[in-house]
């Protein structure tokens, strides 16, 4: 009897959330349930995901970041059936590829002129572990220093970077010799690495949770102080690098040079897990610093010949179809717009970001009205007031985003960086009206909003 995936999908296409409550996460399924996300979907491509019914949805987080060229891109699908078809050898532990080789130039060739060697992983957080690691050997000293309400993995080194409570707790204890500064405050920062027992400072570029941005000299003096002190300078471009922000790392815009780059997320194109470390050769060289060495850190399936294809595709993806200016020029073009609405809606704050890295913060009103409304909200749930926006847009407008993380009242956008005119006005019309339907506190929007304000007080006791 032969083997099919295409028959397995169909036979048991109906049973998807009853496996997941049965085997896997149970407390997922019923979060998707119970704000009305549990659709069936069939089939995705490019930016758009399409259910049982055959309604097209517009996927703002493009799996948080991995599908910046879209769901199922030809080029990189092409890519992979080609691999698989080759019988290339894979995976000989005593040997080095060829793909991982090829990958490793084509993303140094990006890179600041300072980085010269690669180290490839399977994730994000693996690349964050490498970082403390290489770090420490290097400096030869014990401490990190990250940001506050950074995040930069789940794993245990890189949960101990984690600037976010509700991920660390009952989980300790963490790493040691780990500590926090407020992003964007430069004096905070030289007070921690003064002591000159730092061995890095990991910081992303544009904070993910709530996509905070720096001041524009905060980076440059980031690099300043950590030459000054002797700490390496460590970029985490897990989710803004491969072009997400305008330009192919975030740190361009800043014209910084870390010690360290990490990446991962759109690297694979969504198919095959894969991260990497661009870094020094000083870096590299201290830490596979003779041959009994060269295996002191490393990872099983890493340099794999499918995560490297896909790598490559990517790559070739992002340059042919002129990606990055697109995410530059459509993301500016979506927050410019939304920034021009703010006079005629009082909960509407500010849309900020760059490139397709995108947040829309809400805030408290002035009228009496509103005012009493948004109150009932925070005093539920603080942040509370952005699920009456997500739910809305993808129930009524089939617009799929996020809150930008626990406890703020902002929206993220986190697109495929292929969005055409038409997917900027499918954001933008879809936005305002749900913006607008916030403002009649008699609406039906409004039901909804004490209905999630009943769940979080009951969900409080």
């Amino acid at each position: 009897m032969s083997f099919s995936i295409a028959d397995l999908f169909a036979q048991h296409f109906d049973e998807k959330f009853d496996l997941h409550e049965q085997y896997l996460n149970n407390q997922m399924v019923r979060v998707l349930r119970t704000i009305g996300y549990d659709r069936k979907y069939q089939r995705a491509i490019g930016q758009y995901l399409y259910d049982d019914e055959g309604n097209e949805y517009l996927d703002l987080l493009s799996g948080f970041g991995v599908f910046a060229m879209g769901r199922n891109h030809p080029t990189i699908v092409k890519a992979l059936q080609e691999t698989l078809t080759l019988e290339l050898p894979n995976l000989v532990q005593m040997d080095v590829s060829l793909l991982s080789g090829l990958l490793a130039k084509e993303i140094i060739a990006t890179c600041p002129d300072n980085l010269e060697k690669m180290f490839f992983c399977n994730s994000g957080t693996e690349a964050v572990e490498a970082a403390i690691k290489f770090a420490r050997y290097t400096t030869k000293r014990p401490r990190i220093v990250y940001c506050e309400h950074g995040y930069h993995g789940l794993t245990m080194g890189a949960l101990s970077l984690n600037g976010e409570e509700i991920f660390r707790e009952g989980f300790g204890p963490l790493l040691p010799n780990c500590s926090a500064v407020p992003f964007n405050d430069l004096a905070a920062l030289e007070q921690a690495l003064s002591g000159k027992d730092v061995a890095a400072f990991i910081v992303e570029p544009i904070q993910g949770k709530g996509v905070n941005l720096p001041s524009d000299d905060y980076l440059p003096e980031v690099e300043r102080l950590c030459k000054k002190y002797g700490t390496l300078f460590v970029a985490d471009e897990i989710q803004t690098g491969i072009g997400r922000t305008g330009k192919f790392w975030a740190i361009e815009h800043w014209g910084v040079k870390p010690d360290m780059v990490l990446m991962a997320k759109a690297l694979s194109g969504g198919f095959v897990p894969v991260g990497g470390v661009a870094m020094t050769a000083k870096i590299m060289d201290t830490v596979f610093n003779r041959m009994d060495r060269a295996v002191v850190h490393g990872s099983t399936f890493s340099k794999n010949n499918m995560a490297m294809a896909a790598g490559l595709a990517s790559l070739h993806v992002i340059h042919d179809e002129k990606l990055v200016e697109n995410s530059a020029k459509i993301g500016e073009d979506i927050i410019a717009t939304l920034n021009a609405m703010s006079p005629k809606y009082e909960f509407l704050k500010e849309a900020r970001g760059k490139g397709s890295m995108i947040a829309i913060e809400f805030q408290s009103p002035k009228s009496l009205g509103l005012k009493a409304a948004w109150a009932m909200l925070e005093a539920a749930n603080k942040g509370l007031f952005c699920q009456m926006i997500t739910i809305p847009l993808f129930k009524e407008h089939r617009v799929l985003s996020q809150v930008a993380g626990h406890g703020m009242n902002v929206v993220k956008l986190l697109p495929p960086l292929n969005l055409t005119q038409k997917d900027r006005d499918w954001i933008v019309d879809a936005m305002e009206k749900t913006i607008a339907d916030t403002h009649n506190v008699t609406g039906s929007i409004w039901t909804l909003g004490k209905n999630l304000a009943s769940h979080a007080l009951k969900n409080k006791k």
